[in-house]
């Protein structure tokens, strides 16, 4: 595969990006590329086999270099890491797995420095079972006011042993376990809509408003950006914490509006936070995991007066389909105009199976997929499907390791795996393991960089066949997926027509293909299997595939999609 670019040298990093005043005029994140970085996974610089802070901050330049404008950090917090760092003990602590504060200090001061911002997690649905407000409650007994900060009810039954609803956790089970009084007797049952490690917090209670208001400041105080607000959807529960009356109430995720997820309440938590981020300098951002049923619900998060962006998982979801991806384009452009909030474009994340392994298996398999697929198919779709979000009006975001085209792992051996939905009955498939599985910098031994011995440990086995996928072996091969991204990055940050704005003008093409021109710029897209002849809108800037062209007509590749100016 080979890709033609225009000169597409990147312009020098603004080392005052994150200042105040800067973007004013439009709002930075209105059309900024943020990369996910899942930090046990991005860089170790220990040789513990666990990415840390410091290893992110060695890498920065290569995110600076690669063209991002923002960087999300997966959680990085004090933790028992019953659920990957998402289980938080201390909001206001880095867990040692991970570093210090001051590494913390240090890598926002070096990403500000790079022209990078810095977004962090934040976890305010649930704690870990180890914060010391959860474990007062417990040790306290029955009569601790700090149980009113979480869910903790009586049972059911004759003697309580049932639970206090039919809720059932996302990871399987029910969302309800029974507590130990301190004297040893059954006691009450707490909620967690994850794992029993996860007790979901009361946000009915002023204390919890009050805790993170507090956490908010102390993380902007340190310089960070903004916030990726984890199951923003999740903090109110409907009064009274009614039955759902039915099982399987995963399968009704994302289609109705449930007791414990979407609820109106959670719009003025958001409308209190919006206050606090506009208080500091340089435009400090929210943006919200929102999983509503509709695109026209998630646009709620993002009214002016409440968070500034909300994850697009109606497109993640999208199938390789021509009229699919039309509709959900039209439909989420239409959403978050009346609100006058920039669309957001997202492929993959730590949650979901690889977009290079998804698009390789047939459609409606959902988000997390078992089977490899056709690999050379998933790549040629993966490289396409990329330049199309690039190419859409609003903001997207990257999952570290896709710019390297990597596949997720789908043979990971029972024993390795450490997802807390894989050990448990009726939940996600948990299979998430398989797109968190350490990325290749360099070498052909593992950890291929990934630590700082070769042939040192990694928390997850890295394939063989990831020697051929590192930077290193990518870095300067104009065929290669990494540079593919550095060139699209580049062309994006030229291109005034890209990313800015809220409209897309569709042009006709044939069948299975999609045409849309903004400004003075066209994409072209053929999601068929077969080479697909059109006339040419322009000059060619850059091809995900083998785009030719022949004098006035081109070729559009299967599978690929092609940049034009005109």
């Amino acid at each position: 595969m080979t890709q033609n670019l225009a000169d597409t040298s990147r312009p020098a990093a603004d080392a005052t990006a994150h200042e105040a005043g800067a973007g004013a005029s439009r709002g930075w994140w209105r059309d900024a590329v943020i990369y996910q970085v899942y930090p046990r996974s991005f860089a170790d610089s220990n040789g513990d086999g666990m990415g840390d802070l410091p290893g992110i901050r060695s890498r920065l330049p290569y995110l600076r270099d690669l063209g991002v404008d923002a960087v999300w950090l997966s959680p990085f917090y004090a933790s028992p890491q019953a659920d990957a760092g998402y289980d938080v003990a201390d909001y206001r602590a880095v867990d040692p797995m991970f570093g210090t504060l001051l590494d913390a200090d240090a890598l926002i001061r070096d990403a500000h420095a790079l022209g990078l911002r810095i977004i962090v997690d934040l976890v305010p649905n649930h704690s870990s079972d180890q914060h010391e407000w959860f474990q007062r409650a417990l040790r306290e007994g029955p009569a601790s006011p700090l149980r009113d900060r979480y869910h903790f009810r009586p049972g059911k039954g004759e003697n309580g042993e049932l639970p206090p609803n039919d809720w059932e956790s996302i990871f399987g089970g029910p969302a309800w376990t029974r507590s130990e009084n301190p004297d040893g007797t059954p006691g009450d049952w707490y909620l967690h809509l994850f794992a029993p490690e996860q007790p979901d917090f009361n946000w009915e209670n002023p204390a919890v408003a009050d805790e993170f208001r507090s956490i908010l400041r102390f993380w902007l105080d340190m310089g960070v950006d903004g916030f990726r607000i984890d199951v923003a959807h999740g903090l109110v529960k409907a009064p009274g914490l009614p039955d759902i009356g039915g099982g399987d109430q995963l399968k009704l995720l994302g289609n109705d509006v449930m007791p414990f997820f979407d609820q109106d309440g959670v719009h003025e938590i958001y409308r209190s936070w919006r206050k606090i981020l506009d208080e500091y300098p340089g435009q400090r951002i929210g943006v919200a995991e929102a999983w509503t049923p509709t695109v026209q619900r998630t646009a709620n998060y993002v009214r002016p007066d409440e968070l500034h962006q909300a994850f697009n998982f109606q497109y993640l979801g999208t199938s390789w389909e021509a009229a699919e991806l039309r509709g959900v384009i039209d439909l989420s452009l239409d959403s978050m105009r009346p609100v006058d909030a920039p669309t957001t474009w997202v492929l993959s994340n730590h949650d979901v199976t690889r977009h290079a392994t998804r698009f390789a298996n047939e459609p409606g398999l959902g988000t997390q997929i078992r089977t490899p697929g056709d690999r050379g198919l998933g790549l040629r779709r993966a490289r396409a499907a990329t330049l199309l979000m690039l190419a859409l009006p609003g903001s997207a975001y990257l999952y570290q390791g896709e710019e390297l085209g990597l596949p997720d792992v789908t043979d990971l051996p029972d024993e390795v795996r450490q997802d807390p939905s894989f050990f448990r009955q009726a939940g996600q498939d948990g299979y998430r393991d398989g797109c968190r599985v350490p990325i290749p910098w360099s070498g052909t031994e593992a950890p291929y960089g990934f630590g700082p011995t070769a042939g040192g440990p990694s928390w997850l086995p890295q394939p063989a066949e990831w020697a051929e996928l590192s930077v290193e072996a990518q870095t300067g091969d104009p065929t290669s997926t990494l540079e593919l991204y550095r060139s699209a990055l580049a062309v994006r940050r030229e291109q005034a027509d890209l990313g800015a704005g809220t409209e897309v003008e569709w042009l006709d093409s044939p069948a299975g293909t999609l045409a849309f021109r903004r400004g003075s710029f066209v994409c072209t897209v053929n999601t068929t299997a077969e080479p697909v002849r059109i006339p040419a809108p322009g000059r060619l800037l850059l091809s995900s595939a083998d785009a030719v062209v022949d004098g006035g007509e081109t070729v559009l590749a299967p599978d690929s999609t092609d940049w034009w100016a005109v």
